[in-house]
């Protein structure tokens, strides 16, 4: 294994990196990015390594989910609260059933670039650079929006500091305490059968908070009723900016590297070459890894991508994401279950059932069925309990927001309801709060039939 360093990755084939006009404005931002405080600390990134290490011991279960990409122009207190608050719905929705802790990680607070397929995006003869998020450039389509802009990494840091500073205050000032769980049903949800069913189950949350109440067991008490434990996540992608934000800890007789951007940082479908530049950075940094992994992902090449990030086979260390769609998992999941498992891997089992079940319905816009959202995790979870493997997590691009982004589900969204004015996303159809929820309560039984 050669030596690494933060800026070892330079020396490797890059993709997904946009081309900037100006590379010393690049470096200027870079230099002054390396000089603020890191977002996240490695206290903060250790403890989620060891949660994720009790979700492989089975012990506890994932729950990542959050924005497709998040928008500069969408810091606002509303979105963020309703974002919070649908994964705190999820999470008691599952540990009600599961009766097991639920790890909580969102995307957020650092998910702002975008791998594209294409380069560049033509409309009406004009042919620009392709939007690759926020951090990167404009959604708008004209020259000036979508010329890559290196000041909008500083732009991305200041944005997922203050959005950190809002999630760190509801998840340990009293939003997130339990005795207020009949309040985190939103307003447009209450009335849909998927709220109406929440609050059945929040019912029976504050009559067993009523009995420990009367022994004493209360907020005021222990901690962990009135706060959570939050963590973030994003996809790796945009590396000077990763490395400007990486930070040696001298308080470790190791002197680990870590990443300060968030506690989690994954590596995608378009990435996560054996000689690229994002699988050389990450290997590098101390913090949990996510690997997307799809149909395409020949087992042998797994394998080595799992000793090149995890070499010590370290449980918490490296989560692998699947991503096969619902017609390929059956065929694509047990291939490499068992080779890993046959080698002898230490991963965490995570299923994303969003990207391999993106189709484009026949009014142009691109959208997801929810029936092969949950068919895709149902499977994957049925599969994982005949393999005698721990089906670890689930991980959904989601929203608290009262979008129609993608169709199907209870509230029977059709394709025509897309064009209604409510669809919101800057890149991929995420689930709505109702659909988030209806999703949870769907994957109750089948989670509770390998546990």
């Amino acid at each position: 294994m050669t030596h690494w360093k933060p800026d070892s990755w330079r020396a490797k084939r890059v993709s997904q990196l946009p081309t900037y006009p100006n590379p010393q404005k690049v470096l200027d931002v870079e230099k002054r990015l390396a000089s603020y405080p890191p977002l996240v600390f490695a206290g903060e990134t250790q403890r989620l390594k060891n949660r994720l290490a009790d979700v492989v011991a089975g012990n506890a279960f994932l729950l990542h989910g959050g924005d497709c990409a998040e928008s500069f122009a969408n810091l606002n207190t509303h979105s963020l609260q309703d974002n919070f608050r649908i994964l705190l719905q999820m999470a008691v929705i599952l540990t009600f059933a599961l009766k097991k802790h639920v790890v909580k990680i969102g995307r957020t607070a650092g998910q702002f670039a975008k791998p594209r397929s294409n380069d560049t995006e033509t409309r009406n003869g004009v042919t620009l650079p392709s939007y690759r998020g926020d951090i990167i450039n404009g959604f708008e389509f004209d020259e000036h929006s979508r010329t890559p802009d290196p000041e909008r990494m500083e732009q991305a840091y200041f944005h997922a500091a203050a959005t950190l500073n809002l999630l760190r205050a509801f998840a340990q000032g009293g939003f997130a305490n339990l005795e207020q769980v009949h309040a985190w049903n939103l307003d447009f949800v209450q009335q849909s059968p998927q709220g109406q069913r929440y609050e059945t189950v929040t019912t029976k949350v504050q009559e067993a908070m009523s009995f420990m109440n009367a022994l004493g067991i209360n907020s005021r008490n222990y901690s962990q009723i009135r706060e959570i434990e939050f963590y973030t996540s994003h996809e790796s992608l945009l590396l000077p900016y990763e490395q400007a934000l990486t930070r040696q800890d001298h308080n470790s007789e190791s002197g680990s590297w870590y990443d300060c951007s968030a506690h989690l940082l994954w590596v995608g479908e378009r990435t996560r070459q054996l000689d690229g530049a994002h699988v050389e950075f990450l290997r590098g940094i101390s913090n949990p890894i996510g690997l997307k992994c799809s149909s395409k992902l020949d087992p042998d090449e797994l394998i080595k991508l799992i000793d090149l990030l995890n070499p010590k086979n370290e449980p918490g260390r490296l989560t692998l994401i699947t991503r096969f769609g619902y017609q390929k998992i059956q065929d694509a999941l047990p291939k490499i279950i068992h080779r890993v498992q046959s080698e002898g891997r230490q991963v965490l089992w995570c299923c994303d059932p969003m990207h391999g079940n993106t189709l484009t319905a026949s009014n142009g816009y691109k959208t997801r069925n929810f029936q092969h959202v949950l068919s895709e995790a149902q499977h994957f979870l049925a599969i994982h309990r005949d393999e005698g493997s721990y089906a670890g997590g689930v991980h959904f691009e989601m929203t608290g927001g009262n979008v129609v982004e993608c169709v199907g589900g209870d509230q029977e969204i059709t394709e025509d309801h897309l064009s209604a004015g409510l669809y919101e996303t800057l890149c991929d159809p995420r689930l709505n709060a109702n659909q988030a929820l209806e999703l949870a309560f769907k994957l109750q039984d089948p989670l509770l039939q390998i546990f």
